[in-house]
Formats: C-alpha cells, structure tokens, sequence
C-alpha cells in the first residue's frame, strides 16, 4: 500500500498533505499532554515493530506481494493520536531514508496507513470489546478491527489509484499518472487484502495486542519489573529474520517499477515518468549500495532493519524528553 512517487498527481498529493498537516499538529499536542513518561518506551516499541513488521513481504498467487502493517497494535495499545505518529514516522523514513512509498505521495499514504486504519481499528475494537469483555470477546474484536481497518486502507488506495485516469489524463485521454481505472483497482485490491491481507493483518493484531494488554497490567501491579524486555527482544529476532521477506518475488499491486509497468501498458505514462525518481534514498529497498549477491543482501536487509528501528526509536525518545518538558 505504499504508493510511489509518480502515481499520483500532484494536486493529489498537494490534497492529501493539507489534509495530513492539522493531523499531525493535532496528534502531537495529543501526546505531549496525555503521554505518560513511562509510555514513551512503548510508543517507541510500537513504532519500530510497524517498521520492521512491513518488510516481511509475503507473496501471494498472481506474483504481487503485500505484508502486515501494524497499525492497529498502536491504536489498540495507546490509542489512534500515538498510533498517528508512530506509524508517520515510521513511513517517513521508509520512503527519505529506503525508497519504500514516494515523498509526494506521503501525505496520503499516511492518511491510509496512519490515519484511517488506526481509528477504523480503534473504533471497531472499542465497539465490538464495549462493556467488560473476557479475553475471548477481545480477541474477537482486535482480530476483525485489524482485518476491517486493513480493508479500509486497502480501498483508499484503490481509490486514489483509481481516480488518477479520470482527474489527471493527456487530450487524447491517455493517463498521466495511475493508469488503472476504478474499475480494476478497486477488485485487484479488494481481492488480495479481503482474502489474504486482511486476515495476516487480523491474526497478527489480535497476538500481539493481547500480549501487550497482558504487559500493561504487569507494569501496573510490578513496577520494578521491566515487562517490556520480552517485547525489545521480540524485536531484535524479527530484525535479524527480516531477510525471509527477501524471498518473496515481485511488487505489491499498484508499486511496480517503471520497468514493469511499461512492460505491462507498452508506454510509461508522463506525468509518472517526471516524478519517478525525484528523490534518492540512501539505501533503495533497503540494501546496502554494493551489496550485490545473496548473503549481502540479506545482510543489508537486516542492517537497514535495525538502523531504521534505531531511528525510529531514538527520535520517539528525543520527542518524548521534549513533550515532558513543556
């Protein structure tokens, strides 16, 4: 779901980016009054699990891929404001830092990734979990929030893709941007993230919150204890494992490369090929410049796992300093 630079048109992303900025002012001033310092770890914890969990690409019959976003465990576990942020600072340095989703089209994947699908989630838990629910009755309800909050994003993207052909078309009616209708976007996305997505979204949800849920109750009763050490190093295993998402061939629907959409359409269309490559990540789809075969690029893979997690991290650490201070 992370749309590349060149996907959408410019006022697109212009739209998206206004709407985003209150969004983020908003959630920030959120967190730095609610935001108990003894949070700020699992804030931290939350923000780099979604970064490291979305480069498990996992392939699915047709050759596109797709992987599990996390945004629900961060609205579940802090609320959707904290969720907001962490998911927005992780796809931002997804795409300066790796390349992974454009810098014109971040206002709006973070509106599908670190808005919608966190409040779609939250709300649909808190409806569904309403009253004193048992651990069956929760389970339920973060297993079909993660599922509808992932279909929810899923069929924002489809749309943004599918009204480029419409709002953004050459005089003789070629597309500049997304080539594909709503006619095609809207079911190739439907069908991959309501029959598999959806589902990896919901399973991984429902395990992760209901640990952290447990973790929670113990900082409450054992304060010296440190409940968050099982879940840092859960992190640490999934970085060193991230290079089971190097196994998964070819691109999420809609993120080809100019390459193989010109292969696919016969042309690339203008408006895409002025924005494609408008800025230069450091270490594209996370390798490391020089690492060329196999073991390097599994080495790379989990080098830019585990700086991207650091970042991620530190920053959240460094803001949380500031908010307790004002």
């Amino acid at each position: 779901m992370h749309i590349p630079d060149g996907y959408l048109s410019p006022k697109t992303c212009g739209v998206f980016y206004a709407v985003m900025a209150p969004i983020w002012y908003l959630a920030a001033r959120r967190l730095q009054k609610t935001l108990h310092a003894k949070e700020i770890p699992l804030l931290a914890l939350s923000a780099a699990f979604t970064f490291v969990i979305m480069m498990f690409n996992i392939p699915i019959p047709g050759g596109s891929t797709g992987h599990m976003v996390g945004g629900v465990v961060a609205a579940s576990v802090l609320g959707p404001w904290a969720a907001v942020i962490s998911l927005s600072l992780a796809l931002t340095i997804q795409a300066f830092l790796f390349g992974d989703g454009g810098i014109t089209t971040l206002g709006a994947n973070c509106f599908n990734m670190a808005f919608l699908m966190p409040f779609a989630g939250y709300y649909v838990f808190h409806i569904i979990a309403a009253g004193n629910p048992g651990q069956r009755r929760k389970w339920v309800a973060l297993f079909i929030a993660g599922y509808v909050a992932m279909n929810i994003a899923a069929l924002a993207v489809a749309i943004e893709l599918g009204i480029q052909p419409i709002i953004a078309s050459s005089p003789d009616g070629i597309p500049l941007y997304a080539p594909y209708p709503l006619s095609v976007t809207i079911p190739a996305m439907a069908a991959s993230h309501l029959m598999f997505f959806g589902l990896v979204e919901a399973i991984g949800t429902a395990m992760i919150v209901s640990y952290v849920f447990k973790t929670n109750e113990a900082m409450l009763y054992k304060p010296a204890a440190n409940p968050l050490k099982p879940l840092w190093i859960a992190l640490i295993i999934l970085i060193i494992l991230t290079p089971i998402g190097l196994l998964a061939k070819g691109a999420a629907w809609g993120e080809w490369a100019s390459e193989k959409l010109t292969a696919v359409l016969g042309y690339l269309p203008e408006g895409l090929k002025g924005l494609e490559g408008l800025w230069t990540s450091l270490m594209p789809d996370y390798n490391i410049p020089g690492f060329n075969s196999h073991a390097k690029s599994a080495l790379g893979y989990v080098i830019s796992a585990a700086i991207g997690s650091s970042i991620i991290v530190l920053i959240i650490y460094l803001a949380g300093r500031i908010w307790k201070k004002g």
